[in-house]
């Protein structure tokens, strides 16, 4: 029998450190199991560091086996370059959960910040501050690279959110909507 009802699994997405979290579920009670980061620093080539990305995220599921993930989407940077690459890392992350028939769902980063503190501004520090008093988590558990918090406040923001009643979070998308509203399409 399997010790949680549910895990998920949290991707902050990052080109040169990408953070995890892994938060259980039980009776409906969220609690941390893992959280780390993967160091990408060390790959000269881009490519390289998708597929430490692929391998490194396929692992973590394999090891966890959780049953949701819940990503960051990237925000708008000036930066054109910078953002395709952080897409691409998010997309190879997606990748290694569909690979493992994954459920993957996407939130803006001021979501994320706004389900932990209340504030969608926050700072990181703020965000990891939070998490901690909120999940319990010991000063010396938490990890000096805020991706890691980061991560875990992905995973707990999709807690929050899929705990939501069905209408209180509205469809997915125009084809969602027309198939739950058949009678509103003219």
């Amino acid at each position: 029998m399997r010790e949680w009802d549910r895990i998920i699994v949290g991707i902050d997405p990052g080109t040169n450190i990408m953070g995890y979290g892994i938060l259980g579920v039980k009776r409906g009670k969220p609690a941390v199991i893992a959280m780390g980061v993967i160091q990408l620093s060390k790959f000269d080539s881009h490519y390289l560091r998708l597929g430490h990305i692929f391998n490194r995220v396929h692992g973590i599921l394999e090891h966890y086996l959780p049953d949701e993930m819940a990503l960051e989407a990237p925000f708008f940077g000036k930066n054109v370059q910078s953002m395709l690459k952080l897409g691409r890392a998010q997309g190879v992350a997606m990748a290694a959960a569909i690979s493992r028939d994954i459920s993957v769902t996407e939130y803006e980063p001021r979501k994320i910040k706004m389900s932990i503190t209340g504030n969608g501004a926050a700072a990181k520090e703020q965000v990891q501050e939070m998490l901690r008093r909120i999940l319990d988590i010991p000063r010396e558990n938490l990890l000096p690279q805020l991706d890691a918090s980061d991560a875990l406040a992905v995973a707990l923001c999709h807690f929050y959110e899929s705990a939501k009643p069905e209408l209180s979070r509205g469809p997915r998308s125009w084809k969602e909507f027309i198939a739950k509203n058949p009678g509103r399409i003219k």
